[in-house]
């Protein structure tokens, strides 16, 4: 099983993780890790702080001479920003030694939206930004590494994962699942919301800008495709083994994530169970996923039924609220003073669904190797890798058997 915990604070000196479980042999690299830091920081109608962070990693422990080791892996995200917080993350009420007769003051006036109030109360907290900066959507910097080790241990085993932005303030494609995962992986991270369709983006960024201009803020959704996947991940067991329940858990814990559905998702509510489920076929030398002798012409169920995945790629929908921090802040009390009072105004987004894609794709990295490394086994690369191998032989043995 692979476990992974991350500490730190938004404006704290870095974010450090650690992952337990990944097994040995793992050929892993700061450089590798740093390209999805990379990617999380793009995506149109970010914030100044994504100027300023330039995530890197270091890797701690675990991994020697560019493998790991079996034990586990630490790794640490500094907060380049920190040095301009320190004032700002001292104690409430300390004087500020640049401005003689200044005090630092306290965030009493909760963001709608936010965990300021929720979090303030919960944890007996008089200046919430002990909530803030933990609540804060920087802790998914440590996701996203932690989803680039995943990642490369799924390659290993042929399964490779990509995600694009099926809406941005109301603008959106018509429908995610028309898309294959080829035209999805070709898209280019510099291209600010990452669309297949071309002029949903344009449409997108318009959206964006008027929310800019208001100082509001605009949510949206985005799909994950994980392609290559096994038949076999997940179990209909157990109601806590069962993959999609697995995988809408780790996607509702990224921070505004409010909604998730797996293929066809909340739209099969409306349809017919002609219009929903997927026939089974024959292949005829054609598989459309990665069971040999069968075929999907759908998939709208996106690759799992039962909470165990059928051979087809994975699809897993998220839906994003608008940020909370508004730069027109929304009516808050004051709790301090019991008083109404606007909310209080932080560094912040305009959208932020384009990152949120990559930080998705993350989790879903942490949750397939999971299922991955408790199907397979083995405390090496190398022993997962032959179990693969020898799990691929046996489905394609069962399924050339000859009709009884």
């Amino acid at each position: 099983m692979i476990r992974f915990l991350t500490a730190g604070e938004s404006h704290g000196q870095a974010l450090v993780m650690v992952l337990d479980g990944v097994p040995a042999g793992l050929a892993l690299s700061a450089s590798t890790i740093n390209v999805d830091l990379a990617r999380r920081q793009l995506g149109y109608g970010r914030g100044r702080r994504m100027a300023i962070e330039q995530d890197e990693v270091e890797i701690l422990s675990g991994v020697r001479g560019g493998f790991t080791i079996g034990s586990p892996i630490a790794l640490q995200i500094r907060n380049r920003d920190w040095v301009n917080w320190q004032f700002t993350m001292s104690p409430a009420l300390e004087p500020d030694p640049a401005l003689p007769g200044a005090r630092r003051a306290a965030v009493t006036r909760p963001r709608p939206g936010h965990a300021d109030l929720a979090g303030g109360l919960k944890y007996q907290r008089a200046d919430m930004r002990d909530i803030l900066e933990r609540a804060s959507a920087r802790e998914t910097a440590a996701r996203v590494a932690a989803g680039a080790v995943a990642r490369a241990l799924l390659a290993t085993t042929g399964i490779r994962v990509a995600s694009h932005v099926t809406a941005i303030g109301g603008a959106a494609v018509a429908d995610s699942l028309a898309y294959e995962f080829a035209t999805i992986a070709a898209l280019t991270d510099d291209d600010g919301v990452r669309c297949a369709d071309t002029e949903v983006g344009v449409e997108m960024r318009v959206r964006v800008d008027a929310a800019r201009a208001k100082g509001d803020t605009v949510g949206g959704a985005f799909e994950v495709i994980a392609h290559g996947v096994p038949a076999g991940l997940g179990s209909h067991a157990q109601w806590d083994r069962k993959l999609d329940g697995l995988l809408a858990q780790a996607l509702m814990s990224i921070q505004a994530i409010k909604g998730v559905g797996i293929g066809r998702g909340p739209d099969s509510a409306h349809l017919p169970g002609s219009q929903v489920h997927d026939e089974i076929l024959l292949a005829h030398g054609a598989p459309s996923g990665t069971l040999p002798a069968l075929r999907r012409p759908t998939n709208r169920a996106g690759g799992l039924e039962g909470g165990i995945t059928n051979g087809e790629d994975l699809r897993v929908s998220a839906w994003m609220k608008p940020i909370s921090t508004l730069m027109e802040p929304l009516r808050s009390v004051d709790l301090d003073s019991m008083q109404e009072e606007p909310a209080t105004i932080e560094r912040s987004d305009v959208c932020a669904v384009p990152a949120a894609a990559v930080v998705g794709e993350a989790m879903v990295c942490l949750v397939l190797a999971n299922a991955v490394v408790e199907k397979f086994g083995g405390d090496t690369m190398d022993e997962i890798i032959r179990a693969v191998r020898d799990w691929e032989r046996v489905i394609a043995a069962r399924l050339s058997k000859a009709p009884r």
